[in-house]
């Protein structure tokens, strides 16, 4: 893969590296405010680092094969850690995200119909509607109206999910539910020092306090949905074929068992949560990081002319949208929506020449792993490029990890990135969005990565080349 290109790179803002260990409570306070700013210059050169910490040993994998050993061929060995779980069961409860064992793979069993390429698909007019939805807002407004782009790709993948989820509507306000999410998000992605010692759960915790309403909002939201379809089901009544239907009447290939109750509200509420955050958050960082490289902006343009034409966008139109895809899988590279995984060992392993005890923590960053200056030429660098078809083969398959890999691969990613690439084409086709003038760009982590401040931006619509020969 080529190293040179013919325009500047851009290069879009990130936590400058540690060049010394932290002390005990500043690495606490840097995990509170933000993970990224805990990483140092050695996890970006070395395959493996390990060290003693407040988390006890923990081991960090850059390495493809190791991350492979840890995530495929071993698996087993590795379990989620408790520190992961202490953080996200509170709000989704014990759901694909968090559930492990026997139960993780009778909800992974189940549930995998729902994400086949023909479901997916079938979801396609749903989140055009969406797009459209959200270009005809932006459109009604006058040119150069200042508008939270964050925000407004929380809006479109909320409009998604509620077309494809829950078909009949959401009985509260949908901005209500955006507005519970980004809470959710901002209260319990702050790790607390009393979840990285271990204390117990009743010792209250100021997040979780600050996400309760949150998390009793969702629930009181999915559960109406719940009674309200369940209820339609029973009636006889012809129900929507959302994925809310689905997964009442989904059931374990194997045993013929379908979810509980409890186990229907949670992945909903997974789903709702995790799932629209992380394509929220890609759309974002796509849209921020075109509006700062013209000659990107320009050929995503050119290509959404050329392939969509003047009319509506269809599913065959995907596979021939390579350079829009590459700038969403380049947005997730520089920004991974989930740029942290951690595993403890379940029994003593070894990874290259590093021995890993039982019990010994072992953390992949997708956020470190996809900016490593080992496995990526210009690797801070926005270069979309490097994604395209005949320069992806080369990537190795664990050095680029936005949904993870292995048994525990994202479920949901085939959506994801439908759903991203039918959103940035829309918008590209009739909108240009510019950050406004100084406003600073920070990546934050808060169990995801998201601008911190939001992304306010100017919206105006795009006058093509083909209007400007007609008139």
């Amino acid at each position: 893969m080529s190293d040179t290109l013919e325009t500047p790179l851009f290069r879009p803002p990130h936590p400058k590296p540690r060049t010394e260990l932290l002390g005990m409570v500043a690495f606490l306070r840097a995990v509170r405010e933000n993970p990224l700013n805990m990483w140092m210059e050695v996890h970006f050169e070395e395959p493996v680092v390990t060290g003693e910490g407040a988390l006890g040993r923990m081991t960090v994998v850059s390495d493809p094969a190791g991350i492979r050993h840890i995530l495929v061929d071993n698996a087993a060995n590795y379990r989620k850690d408790d520190l992961q779980i202490r953080i996200l069961a509170p709000g989704l409860g014990r759901g694909l995200v968090t559930a492990e064992g026997d139960e993780w793979r009778l909800q992974r069993r189940t549930l995998a119909p729902l994400f086949t390429p023909r479901t997916v698909t079938g979801f396609f007019p749903a989140m055009v509607e969406a797009a459209d939805r959200l270009v005809r807002r932006w459109q009604r407004r006058p040119d150069g109206r200042v508008v939270d782009a964050a925000l407004d790709m929380t809006r479109v993948t909320l409009d998604v999910l509620e077309r494809t989820i829950f078909t009949q509507g959401v009985p509260k306000d949908p901005d209500a539910l955006g507005r519970a999410i980004t809470r959710y998000f901002n209260s319990i992605g702050r790790v607390d020092p009393l979840d990285i010692f271990g204390f117990p759960d009743w010792v209250p915790r100021i997040g979780r306090l600050r996400a309760r309403p949150s998390i009793q909002f969702f629930e009181e939201t999915v559960n109406a949905l719940i009674d309200a379809r369940k209820a339609l089901l029973a009636s006889g009544e012809p129900a929507p074929r959302d994925l809310l239907t689905l997964l009442l009447e989904a059931a374990d290939p194997e045993t013929g068992k379908g979810l509980s109750d409890i186990e229907v509200r949670t992945n909903i509420i997974t789903f709702i949560g995790a799932g629209h955050e992380t394509t929220a958050n890609a759309l974002s960082w796509s849209l921020y990081l075109l509006s700062q490289d013209e000659h990107a902006r320009a050929r995503v343009e050119q290509e959404v002319d050329e392939v969509l034409g003047e009319g509506p966008i269809e599913p065959g139109h995907l596979e021939r949208l390579v350079y829009t895809r590459a700038v969403i899988d380049e947005a997730v590279r520089l920004y991974p929506p989930a740029p942290y995984m951690s595993r403890t060992a379940i029994a003593d392993d070894r990874i290259g020449d590093v021995d890993i005890p039982a019990g010994s923590m072992v953390a992949i960053s997708p956020y470190v792993l996809h900016r490593h200056r080992r496995l990526w030429g210009e690797p801070d660098a926005f270069r979309p490029e490097r994604f395209l078809p005949e320069n992806r083969k080369g990537i190795d398959r664990f050095a680029y990890l936005p949904f993870g890999a292995g048994p525990r691969v994202c479920i949901g990613a085939s959506f994801s990135l439908q759903e991203a690439v039918i959103v940035l084409a829309t918008i590209a086709r009739s909108m240009r969005l510019d950050l406004v003038e100084g406003h600073p760009i920070e990546p934050v982590q808060r169990i995801t990565l998201r601008p911190r401040g939001g992304l306010p931006m100017r919206v105006t619509q795009r006058v093509r080349k083909e209007a400007l020969v007609e008139a």
